[in-house]
């Protein structure tokens, strides 16, 4: 097969080109297009009684302004629900242009196409709307209490109730020894890209096709829902996605009004038009995720094996849901993680807000249910004054138990099956790498210093290479390059690396020859989209499809050439030649010639497969039957349901007894994505998820007043870590491969932010013997949580007293609620 390529970690590709500034966003196209603006409501939730254009209309180069009511037929309808649900009973979806009542702060309402965006923006602020503000929801409690609706026709707010359940969670946390109940939270945050969204269309009128560039996760759905709004025939319409400066999720959403409206326009003004958002409509226009109360009631026993746990979540989906209730759903299926649990009960409740809509973001929902399942880990270990890596080992499955059925229904609509995996193996490997069991010392010589510091650990598993499906197409030219092509879309996760490694393994060439091209419907025209840590499951095992293909038939022409038996043939470096035997031998890009015969030569090349160079006998056609001309192959591969991957992640945190600022020493994970394409790639997206993790768990919360204005809406004041703040990330792997595929891999794109929250909290409640219920956690947070506690007699945080030993000292259930019982101090 060549030189091993698959498993090795080669350099990405892709990034001296991105690096040295050689890379074609979505802005960096249609200079000459015109440019749309869009007037976007200032109120949460308010009816329009009036909209007035004519100050607009003397701006000179104001060439059109829309209204919902220019729009015509399927372009005005309500936006698609892309996942429909039998639990989401009242699914509501926005129009493309707001028609009669805005819902959020930054609703689209009139949109204005200018010969440059200056002047779209001129003549967007002349443009003056009458509103009549109505009361605004804001808040999962109040959405709860329903005293105001975000629709009228939605009772309550709720617009699903979704329930699973394995066992009689209720009874069995009654007869269990032990029980504990509690409230845990997670606030809002924003994938918040670098670069934000766009689109760029236009419009042929000759032949009536469409081309539209989108800074998008799915190129292919793009171009579905264009074709459909807009009445046209698939193949007419073509999306290419260029490079794309980050999506984590924000991209998936699809169609955007603005996918709808520019194409719309593009065609309607047979010109072209282009729209990219800017910092501040991205984050009032774009999409949230992660909001969650979650109250947890859970039995155990001496031991800490979970006899039954039950959850109820409140899911936070803002004023729309296009996206349906995949995050939740997501929620409450993988909090169960690596664990046993004798029974288990979800309710999910997804209401709504009159806030940006909710959509997946990095992790889409397992953030959240980490979080829940391993602060409750933690609890139990407290109370009973156990090790709380040792509550986790007695919790989990066993290796041999795989497959292992958890009983409930997963985002895919599958069964919750988790393929393979070795949880204890990567719990042994976290608490090596971390020093987990040297820690205490560590901890008593810092507190001799006037130091505070803690451990957390977490353990995870993740739902990867959700289907339905993906293809995708390899082609050997006559000059021995080898073309792949996929649907899905990249977004800086190596793709043009990874993809590029298979082909070169499974075709027996030198990766330089390999040429990747993704998200281009005129090189691909079926796709999913890329998200759910599914792109090298899903497409890395279609192009190895796709490429056993090619190989088949350039050892059968080979054997033709070569008077061989294709079974004794390999290829190695780009040549076929017998088993042990170079001197036997015939280029691939010679095979591609022969596999093609022609009746004209174009180049010396070419010359070789003219019809009196050489044929198959007289007796048979040029082209076999059921054969067809070219090396090329197209493969699919589309899974019975999901793989799971697993990590295991733990950090060190040290906390400022003055200033209550947190700071991570260390941070180890330990992951197993089955088989690893490559691990330098692993770590890569390890290593950024990893800092968007911390960012979730310290910094970014998106903050809306009561009447719905987000005050944060710019990177002045939304927090992010810098490089400073993220630590160094010791990482090691584990490979368990899947079952379930060819190539036997799991995802890895989202392992590196999932548990980040999780761990930081349990750590931070480690230092500071409070504990931490809510997060993210900031530094005036953990001050109140220390306020509070110096209010309850008897408790105090944990600390250094004068003589240099440690102080276990009294902790304060936060969240910000109440005290931590002494039965449950102990690591």
């Amino acid at each position: 097969m060549g030189t091993r390529v698959f498993g090795e970690p080669v350099k990405r590709r892709e990034d001296a080109r991105l690096l040295t500034g050689r890379g074609r966003y979505l802005d960096d196209l249609g200079r000459d297009a015109l440019a749309a603006a869009f007037v976007r409501s200032p109120h949460a939730h308010a009816r329009i009684l009036d909209i007035d254009v004519s100050g607009a209309l003397d701006v000179d180069g104001l060439v059109a302004v829309y209204t919902w009511e220019d729009l015509p037929g399927r372009v005005g309808e309500p936006l698609p629900l892309l996942i429909p649900h039998p639990a989401l009973t009242h699914g509501r979806t926005g129009y493309p242009l707001a028609r009669d009542v805005v819902r959020h702060v930054g609703e689209p309402v009139v949109m204005v196409v200018a010969r440059d965006r200056y002047l779209a923006e001129d003549a967007a602020e002349r443009i003056r709307v009458e509103y009549e503000p109505l009361p605004a929801v804001v808040g999962i409690e109040n959405a709860e209490r329903a005293e105001h609706l975000v629709h009228d026709d939605v009772p309550g707010n709720v617009g699903a109730v979704l329930h699973q359940e394995t066992g009689d969670a209720a009874a069995a946390i009654d007869a269990a020894p032990h029980t504990l109940e509690f409230r845990l939270s997670i606030e809002r945050s924003a994938s918040t890209p670098l670069e934000g969204r766009g689109v760029y269309a236009r419009w042929d009128a000759d032949d009536g096709s469409l081309r539209v560039y989108s800074s998008t996760q799915a190129s292919t759905s793009v171009r579905a829902a264009i074709a459909a709004r807009l009445g046209l025939p698939n193949g007419k319409v073509e999306v290419v996605a260029p490079d794309v400066g980050g999506g984590f999720g924000v991209k998936i959403v699809h169609p955007w009004p603005e996918e709808v409206l520019v194409p719309w326009a593009a065609r309607l003004l047979d010109r072209e038009v282009k729209w990219t958002e800017d910092r501040r409509e991205h984050f009032v226009s774009a999409a949230h995720e992660r909001g969650q109360l979650q109250d947890v009631r859970v039995g155990f026993d001496d031991a800490g094996r979970v006899l039954g746990l039950d959850v109820r979540i409140l899911h936070d989906h803002g004023a729309y849901t296009p996206y349906g209730i995949i995050i939740p759903i997501v929620t409450s299926t993988q909090l169960l993680g690596p664990y046993k649990i004798g029974a288990y009960r979800a309710e999910v409740v997804s209401l709504y807000t009159n806030t940006l809509i909710v959509t997946p973001y990095r992790g889409a929902g397992r953030p959240q249910g980490v979080f829940c399942m391993e602060r409750t880990m933690d609890r139990i270990a407290r109370h009973l004054g156990l090790d709380r890596a040792d509550v986790r080992a007695a919790n989990f499955i066993q290796p041999d138990e795989f497959p292992y059925d958890q009983g409930l229904t997963f985002q895919d609509g599958r069964p919750l099956v988790y393929d393979s995996g070795d949880y204890p193996e990567l719990l042994r490997k976290a608490r090596e790498l971390i020093g987990w069991d040297g820690f205490e010392a560590e901890r008593e010589a810092a507190a001799r210093r006037g130091r505070r510091i803690g451990i957390g650990i977490g353990v995870y598993v993740e739902g990867t290479g959700v289907g339905p499906y993906e293809g995708g197409h390899v082609e050997i030219d006559t000059a021995g390059r080898v073309h792949v092509s996929t649907g899905l879309t990249s977004q800086g996760q190596g793709h043009e690396t990874a993809f590029a490694q298979i082909a070169a393994e499974e075709l027996g060439v030198p990766i330089r020859d390999v040429h990747v091209t993704t998200g281009d419907t005129r090189r691909f025209g079926y796709a999913v989209g890329t998200f759910a840590s599914r792109a090298a499951v899903m497409s890395g095992n279609a192009i190895a499809a796709a490429c056993r293909k090619v190989r088949e038939k350039a050892l059968r022409i080979a054997g033709e050439a070569l008077e061989a038996d294709p079974r004794d043939l390999e290829i190695t470096d780009g040549v076929v030649h017998v088993r042990g035997d170079l001197s036997a031998s015939v280029p691939l890009r010679t095979v591609a010639v022969l596999s093609n015969p022609l009746r004209y030569a174009f180049d010396d090349e070419t010359a070789a497969a003219t019809q009196f160079a050489v044929g198959r006998p007289p007796t048979e056609p040029p082209v076999a039957e059921g054969d067809e001309p070219g090396l090329e192959g197209r493969g699919y591969y589309s899974p019975v349901r999901s793989t799971f991957a697993a990590g295991a992640h733990a950090a060190i945190v040290e906390t400022d007894p003055d200033t209550a600022e947190i700071a991570i020493l260390r941070y180890a994970v330990v992951h197993d994505c089955g088989r690893l394409i490559n691990p330098m790639v692993v770590e890569g997206q390890i290593h950024g998820g990893v800092a968007q993790g911390v960012g979730g768990a310290l910094y970014e919360r998106m903050v809306y007043d009561e009447s719905g204005q987000l005050v944060n809406a710019s990177f002045m004041d939304f927090l992010m870590p810098y490089a400073t703040e993220i630590p160094r990330i010791e990482t090691d792997h584990l490979e368990t491969p899947s079952p379930l595929n060819p190539l036997g891999i799991k995802g890895a794109g989202e392992a590196g932010v999932i548990p980040v929250s999780a761990v930081i909290a349990a750590a931070v409640e480690d230092a500071e013997g409070l504990r931490v219920e809510a997060m993210p956690l900031s530094p005036d947070a953990l001050y109140e949580l220390r306020e509070r506690a110096s209010g309850e007699p008897g408790l105090r945080v944990r600390d250094a007293p004068p003589d240099g030993r440690a102080e276990p000292g009294g902790q304060l259930a936060a969240g910000l609620s109440g005290a931590l019982p002494p039965s449950e101090r102990g690591r």
